[in-house]
């Protein structure tokens, strides 16, 4: 076996060109349900759903079917082809959707949503500037990459022209602050208008944001933010894009995650859980957005727009999700995780912030209690110890910020599930914090 992964590992350092995101060190062979299983024999929890994309887990036994008959009865046609599963999904997506939302077509990924639904902004108000939250991410795409501030954005030449940054919501780390100390949203959300409105050249086209910044680091927005947000929008003419790959879907406890502000977007783009693992986005909007830019010639076509087999598996994820009652299934056990990881922060003085809604919950690493300096190598290292002892769980390390765990396990996880994943995060806090300098450990601690 170890001259086996010798050979693997060479042929991949030969032959996989590398995209700037490092290997992990383990070798999957196998997934199913909640488990991932290694070449070393050993079974890991998945506590981040694939690429937070496996929303019933894996190799969901009617996932399988819907992909084994697709695959034998109706693949792939010609783009311009509508089939019965694609008119199927759009159906059942809009019976899920708040009106107006009505109108969808369906891609690949994320980034193409947001490409397709920053170019449907332009074309249907005539305007040309996108505005993004500041820890967003979006893709890497250009249109995407150019509206994403977290990650990617140097040494690539230009961004698109017109886009405009807006201060992201970080109650942790915010300066905005009331007397009393707690996070000022409204002056924050205030001020960030007025930085654009002085940057505008008078041609804003949309602001693009998620319900709650993920890869920014389970950024969860205050109650009445999204609100507040869309009637800005409203007065200046744009048109307010909502990115749900990551929330979309039940995994907040909610259909989708905009419903905990009773807002309803003008396009809404999903992703990753719609496809529960395949390729499978697709975007929503009005029927009179859609008119609209059906009459100014609107033209989005790529290889697999529409596509049959990953249209049969939406309508079934779909299907699942609301017969299954799995949002409220998030609601209770996203409860039981927060509670747990609650308790952890009592019990680590490393844990400075707790957040996020349902089944993608984060944990903020710190390195001080009393500064909030970010514990980045901190928190890769309780990681790495989680991933020894059978959890897989990912931190994002971005400038500014602590190494900031995000836990969003399948749907369909088990209080049981829950459970083991807390009690192999405090093996590993314990473990990490033990293998610091005992004169540090109790430095950081007081």
């Amino acid at each position: 076996m170890a001259s086996d992964m010798k050979s693997f590992w060479y042929k991949a350092d030969r032959y996989l060109a590398s995209t700037g995101v490092p290997y992990s060190p383990v070798v999957i062979c196998k997934t199913q349900g909640t488990r991932l299983y290694a070449t070393d024999n050993r079974q890991i929890l998945d506590f981040t759903s694939g690429q937070m994309s496996s929303l019933l887990g894996h190799s969901h036994p009617e996932i399988v079917d819907a992909v084994r008959k697709s695959v034998n009865e109706l693949d792939h046609l010609l783009s311009n082809m509508i089939t019965q599963p694609v008119v199927d999904l759009a159906e059942r997506l809009a019976s899920l959707l708040p009106a107006p939302l009505e109108k969808s077509f369906f891609l690949n990924t994320g980034s193409e949503t947001i490409e397709a639904a920053i170019k449907m902004a332009k074309i249907y108000t005539g305007k040309f500037e996108i505005v993004a939250l500041s820890a967003s991410y979006h893709g890497l795409t250009q249109g995407a990459g150019s509206a994403t501030y977290s990650a990617g954005r140097r040494n690539g030449g230009p961004s698109m022209p017109g886009q405009l940054a807006f201060p992201a919501p970080y109650a942790y780390r915010a300066p905005f602050r009331k007397a009393d100390g707690s996070y000022d949203w409204e002056t924050e959300l205030e001020f960030g208008w007025a930085l654009i409105d002085r940057q505008s050249v008078g041609s804003l086209a949309a602001l693009v944001m998620e319900p709650i910044l993920s890869t920014g680091g389970i950024l969860d927005l205050p109650k009445g933010y999204l609100r507040r947000m869309s009637e800005k929008c409203k007065e200046r003419g744009m048109l307010l894009i909502l990115d749900e790959a990551q929330t979309g879907l039940g995994r907040t406890g909610q259909m989708f995650a905009f419903e905990n502000d009773e807002v309803v977007p003008d396009i809404l783009a999903l992703s990753k859980t719609l496809g529960c693992g395949l390729p499978l986005a697709s975007v929503s909007t009005t029927a009179e957005i859609e008119r609209g830019c059906r009459e100014a010639g609107f033209l989005w076509l790529t290889t697999h727009l529409n596509d049959p087999l990953t249209a049969a598996v939406g309508n079934k994820v779909l299907e699942v999700v609301e017969r299954d009652s799995l949002c409220q299934h998030a609601a209770e056990l996203g409860k039981q995780l927060r509670e747990g990881l609650l308790k952890l922060q009592v019990k680590y003085w490393c844990i400075g912030d707790v957040r996020g809604r349902g089944l993608l919950q984060g944990i903020e690493i710190i390195s001080d209690p009393q500064t909030k300096a970010p514990g980045s190598e901190l928190g890769q290292q309780v990681s790495d110890r989680a991933m020894d002892r059978g959890l897989s769980c990912n931190v994002v390390n971005l400038p500014g910020m602590g190494g900031v765990f995000r836990l969003a396990p399948p749907l369909t996880v088990k209080p049981a599930e829950i459970e083991e994943g807390l009690k192999i995060l405090d093996e590993a806090f314990e473990y990490v914090l033990n293998t610091l300098p005992s004169g540090e450990i109790s430095s950081k601690a007081e």
